[in-house]
């Protein structure tokens, strides 16, 4: 699934290299795009190369090449019919109509996968970003998101199983009872729902065979909200 704007790219591109037989450049495509800056390109030009849609020829200047159309652009198909075709830049420099903007049913955002985190006896600490995937916006509100893969079974009645994905929304501080990605004493990660009792801390899990772990305010730091959880079968 492409992003609205990530679709309009992709199709800028396809249109104008059937047309000129040369892909744009990074200001023709930030102008049509409506972009305040080149870099909203790159990032989005990365995406779409990280998805298969587009891959970039070496030691050529403006060259990109188009691999594949999503399923809403249907080969062959008159302009307007299938998918939408974003401004296109005319000669002079002057923009034609925009044409109507079909939004994606789903928008999705691409959030780092930072590595495993443990529903169980803490691992360590959280790694670097390893992979990407993408989140439904739905699923996610203001602010910055990462996603964690679940090692272990401690949070399993509160329906968080092994080898789910959690979604988490970065604070460093939380509501007791709120499911969080703890810190515990710099070195090692869970995910627990927290509880303050007093000036202490407890990490609680929801799972009968563990026990709660009790800690002083200055062994535990909160690194993020538990917001959502991806499930795959297999």
């Amino acid at each position: 699934m492409l992003t609205r704007k990530q679709h309009e790219l992709l199709m800028f591109i396809h249109e104008r290299i059937k047309e000129t037989g040369v892909s744009p450049s990074f200001d023709e495509m930030k102008e049509a795009l409506d972009l305040a800056s080149k870099s909203g390109i790159h990032r989005l030009i990365t995406a779409l190369e990280e998805r298969g849609f587009i891959r970039r020829l070496a030691h050529r200047a403006r060259a990109l090449e188009v691999l594949k159309l999503p399923d809403q652009a249907t080969a062959g198909a008159p302009r307007g019919v299938a998918g939408f075709r974003p401004d296109v830049i005319e000669g002079g420099g002057a923009r034609a109509a925009r044409a109507p903007v079909a939004e994606p049913a789903n928008d999705v955002r691409d959030l780092p996968l930072l590595g495993k985190i443990a529903a169980g006896t803490p691992i360590a600490a959280i790694q670097h970003e390893r992979d990407r995937l993408p989140v439904p916006e739905a699923m996610l509100g203001a602010g910055e998101h990462y996603v964690l893969e679940i090692e272990g079974d401690s949070m399993i009645e509160a329906g968080i199983l092994d080898g789910d994905m959690v979604v988490i929304k970065r604070v460093d501080n939380a509501v007791s009872g709120e499911i969080v990605v703890a810190l515990v004493e710099g070195e090692e990660a869970t995910l627990k729902r927290l509880r303050k009792k007093g000036q202490s801390i407890a990490l609680e899990p929801a799972n009968r065979a563990y026990e709660t772990r009790i800690f002083g305010p200055d062994q535990v730091e909160v690194q993020g909200k538990l917001v959502g959880l991806i499930r795959r079968y297999h």
